[in-house]
């Protein structure tokens, strides 16, 4: 694959330290979730995917819309990304909540999203290695 953008952020210190990206747009302090043990006083690798997941998925399912002659573009994408123990390690679990304008049916609606989700590049990266439950409201 050839990249059309490379985004770049460098941390520090781990989920305790600062995350910044290399034009200085998001420059963050990073905590632990209080649920993790934690002070719970920055964002955390969690939110940030859930941010970059949302926004990625909002953008794939307006493509398939326009590709369908459908207007989605009062759609909005809420990422949960959750945490747990995984074998040895951790792993991630998402659920992607998608709520389409009410002009949209139900089976059309539900389409779209299966599209988008063939379509968008997270999607794309965590199919067969991160669990996603798409839920159309």
């Amino acid at each position: 694959m050839d990249a059309l953008y490379t985004a770049v952020a460098t941390a520090t210190h781990g989920r305790e330290g600062r995350a910044v990206s290399s034009d200085g747009r998001i420059d963050l302090a990073l905590a632990m979730p209080v649920e993790l043990g934690g002070n719970g006083q920055g964002t955390n690798p969690e939110q940030l995917f859930a941010a970059g997941y949302a926004a990625c998925f909002g953008s794939a399912l307006g493509l398939v819309g326009r590709q369908a002659k459908v207007d989605v573009s009062d759609a909005a994408v809420t990422a949960e990304v959750g945490i747990g123990k995984q074998g040895e390690g951790f792993g991630l679990k998402v659920t992607l909540r998608i709520e389409l304008p009410d002009s949209v049916d139900q089976e059309t609606g539900r389409k779209l999203v299966e599209s988008a989700h063939q379509v968008c590049p997270y999607s794309n990266a965590t199919r067969g290695n991160i669990d996603v439950d798409l839920v159309v409201e």
